[in-house]
């Protein structure tokens, strides 16, 4: 049984990897505000370390996280209107943050799924970068199954990855559909019979790149992605010149050039925000 005092997200960094891990297996990772709490704290945590290079979110347990945790929202019904009310006209409200932030962080952000994947969690995963997926794992937009609709920065996700014929359908029926096919939608990156074996290459991979390139490049596809030509164009020139001439953009050119293959290493991450 889960206690109010275990620790609903867990944090270790190894090699430049923020390993993000989901730490209530018995309620199949099930959002409830202690979660929601800790998410953010921890993506907070990971914005601040300059060391970061990627990040790796997954859950502990049979599944990656079955969504909102409706059991303990009933316990406090104030809770839902309460973060709706508090902020109607900000960037976001504690909901929505909790999946946004990560499409928001300056490091990519890898999430490897197994298991149920429904409502919330599915929204979390679609502010990730990349998504890793068994080819039997469960999914749904979920929210219609409780006459609600998704409203944790989906509606901002949903439409870079898929058709909005698609979005609709999965959306108005709530129903379940596989890794595979989250993969024929455009909602899943990747499908692996190891997501996290394969989540550590790309980041290994990734980590050998100069980081603020990673972080401009992120940034970029951010500020272009869907945008007019001019306005893509314009963005381009912007990121470019906060590029040039830095440590390791120099450093990158050098191992680029090198010609006995030996990498120089790359000093921590500027900010790209």
């Amino acid at each position: 049984m889960t206690t109010n005092n275990q620790q609903r997200v867990l944090l270790n960094v190894k090699d430049s990897i923020a390993y993000v891990t989901l730490n209530r297996p018995e309620k199949h990772n099930g959002l409830d505000m202690q979660m929601f709490l800790e998410l953010i704290a921890t993506a907070k945590t990971i914005r601040k370390d300059r060391t970061i290079r990627a990040v790796i979110m997954h859950g502990n347990g049979p599944s990656f996280c079955s969504g909102l945790d409706f059991a303990a929202v009933s316990k406090t019904p104030t809770m839902i209107p309460k973060f709706f009310l508090k902020t109607p006209w900000g960037k976001d409200n504690i909901f929505q943050r909790v999946a946004h932030i990560w499409r928001d962080l300056p490091v990519p952000v890898i999430a490897a799924v197994h298991g149920n994947c429904f409502g919330g969690g599915m929204q979390i995963i679609l502010g990730c970068d990349y998504r890793i997926a068994t080819p039997d794992s469960k999914m749904s937009i979920l929210e219609m199954k409780w006459g609600l609709i998704p409203d944790m920065s989906g509606m901002v996700t949903l439409s870079r990855l898929t058709r909005v014929d698609i979005a609709q359908e999965l959306t108005m029926t709530g129903r379940f559909f596989s890794g595979l096919e989250g993969a024929e939608y455009g909602l899943i990156s990747k499908v692996s019979e190891d997501p996290m074996a394969d989540a550590q290459v790309l980041a290994e991979t990734i980590c050998k790149q100069s980081p603020d390139a990673i972080a401009a490049t992120k940034y970029l596809f951010k500020k272009t992605w869907k945008k007019d030509t001019r306005g893509a164009l314009l963005w381009e020139r912007i990121t470019q010149l906060r590029l040039l001439g830095r440590k390791n953009q120099r450093t990158a050119m050098a191992n680029g050039l090198a010609k006995d293959g030996v990498a120089k290493p790359f000093v921590d991450r500027t900010s790209f925000k």
